[in-house]
């Protein structure tokens, strides 16, 4: 018999609407930044002549104001933990602008100027939206991340087969990239007033720290934690290599193999759609039997499949290689995530969402340096060199040992262990 830990009715209280309306919110959010990522600035790179290094560059900008801004997001996530669903909206419609911004862009400089604004929305919304479904799920706590993953994953899906399909003119409606740039405002403010009014209502477990000086209390206390450390370092090197791989494998689709906008965003929207169901179901078995019997094999396939990419043959090899690897890259992060939190043994939940999420910052010059890799040799040795990256995170993690689940804790008391 499965033991799972008690949970009050003044918790569940509305939290099926809450994972509703913060999974919703992260696939608009994610909706934007797939586009853009995988569709609008490989477009952008190539119409502008943008070097290997600029291009790294652009993704870099965005990265270091996404690590600083995360930081700050925890903070306030804890501070005022009952203004989440204003926290969200804030996140939405300056995602909105900032896209509005880009669609003016002719040379570098102002592309890496407004790329600085873009890092900011994304990063408000994580730490206040998974700290409340922690809050509200302490008994699912990796499935209930996990879920919230898979709204960003839908997202993913979406976001370039619409967007490459508008460039395209695939939807009958030809429109230049600028444009398509320009009217995003329009949908995020829209998205931004709705995710607002479906959480206002919604009952908060906690009001949150009462000063910065219990945030910076509390933000100490987790650092001196060993294991936390480990797992921001681990974050750290999983989020180098990714952001390699997520920043030229378009540029490589459309560029080198010279497939269209739109073919691009299918290649991507596959690797998404493989992580749809692999998310939950990643996260309920980490929920079961361990977050460490599930990150540790699927951070080795993870890298693996990234030195794959470089070998690949352009067709079917390619295909199964991206398919594999969208089962892992989001379901992977869900999972850190929930160790993180289960290190914090519940406290201080946004402020642990913002160290994961800011522990990427150590890694937000890995493009430029892929990029330096591709101007001197060939596009492929940036997926060598972030799978390398991640299996040195994979050995690291087989190395260090994560506390027990809720759930195991239940389970290991009712049998008198």
């Amino acid at each position: 018999m499965v033991a799972s830990i008690r949970v009050s009715a003044e918790v569940k209280r509305g939290r099926n609407k809450l994972a509703t309306t913060v999974v919703l919110g992260h696939a608009v959010k994610h909706i934007y930044n797939s586009s853009l990522q995988h569709s609008l600035l490989p477009v952008i790179g190539v119409a502008l002549g943008l070097s290997g290094a600029q291009f790294g560059a652009l993704s870099t900008s965005m990265r270091v104001t996404s690590g600083v801004t995360t930081m700050a997001a925890g903070y306030l996530g804890d501070r005022f933990a009952n203004r989440s669903g204003l926290m969200l909206a804030i996140s939405l419609a300056i995602l909105g602008i900032s896209f509005f911004l880009l669609g003016s862009a002719t040379n570098f400089w102002y592309l890496f100027t407004v790329m600085l604004l873009v890092g900011i929305g994304p990063s408000l919304y994580h730490p206040p939206a998974i700290a409340a479904l922690s809050r509200k799920f302490p008994d699912r706590r990796g499935f209930a991340i996990s879920l919230h993953g898979t709204g960003g994953s839908i997202g993913n899906l979406i976001g370039p087969v619409l967007v490459g399909g508008l460039l395209a003119g695939t939807f009958l409606i030809l429109m230049t990239w600028q444009n398509v740039l320009k009217l995003s405002l329009i949908p995020a403010l829209i998205f931004a007033v709705m995710i607002y009014g479906l959480m206002r209502n919604i009952p908060t477990v906690e009001e949150g720290t009462n000063s910065f000086g219990d945030y910076f209390s509390g933000l100490l206390g987790l650092l001196r934690k060993r294991t936390m450390i480990m797992l921001v370092i681990l974050t750290a090197l999983r989020s180098m290599g990714q952001s390699a791989i997520q920043t030229f494998l378009p540029l490589y689709l459309l560029k080198d193999l010279g497939y269209t906008p739109f073919v691009v965003g299918l290649y991507v929207a596959g690797a998404q759609a493989a992580g749809i169901g692999a998310q939950p179901l990643m996260g309920y078995l980490s929920d079961r039997y361990g977050r460490k019997i599930v990150l540790v094999p699927a951070v080795t396939a993870l890298g693996i499949l990234y030195v794959a990419l470089r070998f690949a043959d352009p067709g079917y090899q390619l295909i199964v290689v991206i398919l594999a690897m969208g089962s892992f890259q989001y379901s992977l992060h869900s999972i850190f995530i929930a160790s993180a939190m289960d290190v914090a043994q519940g406290e201080s939940q946004s402020t642990v969402v913002s160290l994961i999420y800011g522990a990427g910052f150590f890694g937000v010059f890995s493009p430029v340096l892929a990029g330096i890799i591709i101007d001197a040799t060939v596009t492929q040795n940036a997926f060598l060199y972030g799978g390398v990256v991640v299996l040195i995170s994979a050995v690291i993690l087989a190395m260090i040992k994560l506390p027990k689940t809720a759930n195991q804790l239940a389970e290991s008391k009712s049998s008198g262990g």
